[in-house]
C-alpha cells in the first residue's frame, strides 16, 4: 500500500469535510454516475456539481472518464481506504482514554460523594 503524503491526505479530508461531496461519493458507492446523475437529487446544475467532482478527483476518490457529452465517474476507494489507515492509528490513543472514563465515570456511581 502506497503511504499518502501530508498533501494528498489534506485533499482528501478537504473533500469529505463538504456534504455535498459525501452524498456524491455515497452514490458513486452503488456504482457508477454522471455527472447529471450526481447533480439531479441535490438539485444543482451541472456547472456546480462539476465543481464538486474536481475537488473530489482532486483527492483520488473520484475518476471521470468522458463518453461522448457525459462526464461518467466512478468512485476510488483506495484513497479512502489509506486515510482511514491514518485514522486507525489514533484509535488505540482514543480507546485507551475513552476506557478510562468510562472506568472513572463507573467509579463515581459506585462511591457518590457525600453531602
Amino acid at each position: 500500500m502506497v503511504k499518502l503524503s501530508s498533501s494528498q491526505l489534506d485533499a482528501i479530508f478537504h473533500a469529505l469535510s463538504d456534504p455535498t461531496r459525501r452524498s456524491m461519493l455515497r452514490a458513486l458507492a452503488d456504482g457508477e454516475r454522471s455527472i447529471g446523475e450526481l447533480a439531479a437529487p441535490l438539485q444543482m446544475s451541472f456547472a456546480g456539481a462539476s465543481k464538486h467532482v474536481k475537488a473530489l478527483e482532486h483527492a483520488g476518490l473520484v475518476q471521470r472518464t468522458v463518453q461522448g457529452r457525459n462526464h461518467i465517474c466512478r468512485l476510488e476507494p483506495e484513497p479512502m481506504a489509506q486515510a482511514m489507515q491514518w485514522l486507525q492509528t489514533y484509535e488505540h490513543f482514543w480507546t485507551e482514554r475513552l476506557d478510562a472514563l468510562e472506568l472513572a465515570l463507573r467509579q463515581a456511581e459506585q462511591h457518590p460523594p457525600k453531602e
